[in-house]
């Protein structure tokens, strides 16, 4: 974590979730990064499950791996409403780390995983 750590703070050190985020994992021991990781990792399978069996993005399934990704960085980071999740979809497509963390698990998984999110905030603005 620490090698991003400068990128991290220079573009989004003065945001309230960066603030939130360091103050609650400054406190993390190893073991709760260990399972904010498990959490992460059970949501990407979620994502994968309904990508591979070519489930449609507003699917049930995809949706409810959009709530628990939505979810999981609430619990473990930050506050992560339906707008920031927004920001996140679009910087993992974007960012070729990103898409190269989902896309290592399925080819097109980073913009279903994309799209999934856009589906379920077009669904929350209606």
């Amino acid at each position: 974590m620490n090698e991003y750590e400068e990128e991290v703070q220079e573009r989004w050190g003065d945001t309230d979730a960066y603030r939130e985020s360091k103050a609650r994992t400054s406190k993390y021991s190893h073991a709760d990064f260990a399972l904010a990781k498990v959490d992460q990792e059970a949501v990407t399978e979620a994502f994968a499950y309904a990508f591979g069996n070519s489930l449609a993005i507003d699917s049930s399934e995809a949706q409810a791996a959009v709530v628990a990704h939505r979810d999981a960085i609430s619990k473990w980071f930050y506050d992560c409403s339906v707008e920031m999740q927004k920001n996140l979809a679009l910087m993992y497509i974007a960012d070729p780390r990103f898409k190269k963390y989902y896309d290592d698990r399925a080819r097109g998984l980073a913009q279903y995983v994309h799209d999934a999110i856009l589906a379920q905030q077009i669904e929350h603005s209606k």
